[in-house]
């Protein structure tokens, strides 16, 4: 290496290199050398500078150290979801060093970051991290610095990587792949989920599981109980492809929140849940979104292409201050799908006046339509109705007031079961469970 290559690398060393903690303490501890003696103080100037010197030169290329961040593209909000950064070194010896990033504010991540981490020569690290993503959109990940020390560990060398990588937080997924994953198992029962089977002819066999008590001895498999010393059932699915169009309300009451989470989410959780279970059964499926207007219309289509769509149009959906208006829902599935499908509504209904709408439209519906209500229950208006023995008299206002809003609420849900609507009064916890068992349901007596 010519003088001019080795002080341009210097320069360039120079320019991105930090001081350790441990130049640091070396220099403040050879301060006092210069009260004791000039030359001594200018002997250990020079060596030190030489020591640095040394360890710089010493810090790898940019090209000897390659960062990776991998993670999902699409995550769900809310869910617990895991990621992995790779750091390969192609340099002579091992390195330490120090990973930062910056994620995006949405994503909350337990890990501490300045951790001191190493990678032998020639090899690959793989440093684990987890995150929670809070807010639904597309989101950029940020650069990544690792930090990498010298050999004698004087100075640090901070390498930037720009990986471009974006993520995108959908409603809750986590559901989606339980449910696949159990199903997988034939342990569906395990997450709330019926398994209904259709009697008469147009089924077909779908799995074996283990007998439970209830299930149809004709639907025993003697072969297959001979041969595992267990007594085997078989599970059938209904060969039936028909139509769901799933509306979600995003209006005022859907922004009041449930366990800290907007009910809002809980209903595109169990929305994504229903869609992903009917395109499996081979329907066709659609969704509307709506508020005060129409936020988006996806129309009916199978399989990926409607998951696709669905996702698509749940990213940006935010529940607004609005009244709903369900005139021009309703107007919307009259003009644009007027071929009868199963629809199903989220929503909440608080009094009768408020049901007025939807008691109206969705008995005018239900003459083309099937239609399930999906009223989403206030579990905090429900323990408030409540009263304790410890309660005060501000308490017990309290409990009359919601006593008071419960009964209202349950007289308009019983005028719209008398009205032949279909409603579903659930929990938002038990929420995606219930709503695809009542899909099953459906799909069992061929309604849908």
């Amino acid at each position: 290496m010519s003088a001019r290559e080795l002080l341009a690398k210097i320069g360039r060393s120079v320019v991105s290199v930090i001081p350790t903690r441990r130049l640091v303490l070396i220099v403040a501890a050879s301060a006092p050398v210069w009260l004791i003696s000039v030359t001594a103080g200018v002997v250990v100037t020079v060596m030190l500078a030489v020591a640095i010197i040394v360890d710089m030169l010493l810090l790898p290329a940019r090209w000897q150290v390659v960062t990776e961040r991998i993670v999902r593209s699409n995550v769900g909000l809310g869910d617990a979801e895991r990621g992995e950064y790779r750091v390969r070194s192609t340099a002579r010896r091992a390195l330490r060093f120090t990973l930062f990033d910056a994620l995006p504010h949405v994503l909350e991540s337990p890990e501490t970051r300045g951790a001191i981490h190493a990678v032998a020569a020639n090899e690959e690290t793989v440093i684990p991290f987890t995150f929670v993503a809070r807010e639904r959109g597309s989101w950029a990940l940020g650069p990544v610095v690792v930090r990498v020390q010298g050999a004698l560990g004087l100075v640090q060398h901070s390498l930037r990587y720009e990986p471009g990588d974006m993520i995108v937080v959908t409603p809750s997924l986590a559901g989606v792949r339980n449910l696949r994953l159990l199903a997988i198992q034939h342990r569906l029962r395990d997450a709330g989920i019926r398994s209904i089977r259709k009697r008469g002819e147009g089924s077909s066999f779908a799995s074996l599981r283990e007998y439970s008590v209830g299930d149809d001895p004709r639907h025993v498999d003697w072969k297959a109980t001979a041969r595992r010393q267990k007594i085997m059932t078989r599970e059938y699915t209904v060969e039936q492809g028909q139509t769901v169009m799933i509306a979600v309300d995003a209006g005022r009451m859907m922004t009041q929140l449930a366990s800290g989470v907007p009910r809002f989410e809980y209903a595109l959780s169990a929305a994504t849940l229903l869609a992903s279970v009917a395109v499996q059964a081979g329907d066709q499926v659609g969704l509307l979104l709506f508020d005060n207007e129409l936020r988006a219309f996806v129309p009916p289509a199978r399989g990926g292409k409607a998951m696709r769509g669905i996702r698509q149009a749940l990213i940006p959906a935010r529940a607004t201050m609005t009244e709903p208006d369900y005139a021009t829902a309703f107007r919307t599935l009259a003009t644009r799908h007027r071929k009868r499908s199963l629809i199903v509504l989220f929503t909440d209904v608080i009094d009768p006046r408020s049901s007025q709408a939807v008691i109206a439209h969705t008995v005018r519906s239900a003459l083309r339509h099937l239609l399930v209500v999906v009223a989403l229950r206030n579990d905090e208006l429900v323990s408030a109705a409540i009263p304790t023995s410890h309660s005060t008299s501000s308490d017990l206002y309290g409990s009359a007031a919601a006593e008071e809003l419960l009964g209202a609420r349950n007289e308009a849900i019983v005028r719209m079961r008398r009205a032949g609507v279909s409603v579903l009064d659930v929990s938002p916890k038990q929420l995606a469970s219930s709503v695809v068992n009542h899909y099953l349901e459906l799909k069992a007596r061929g309604s849908v």
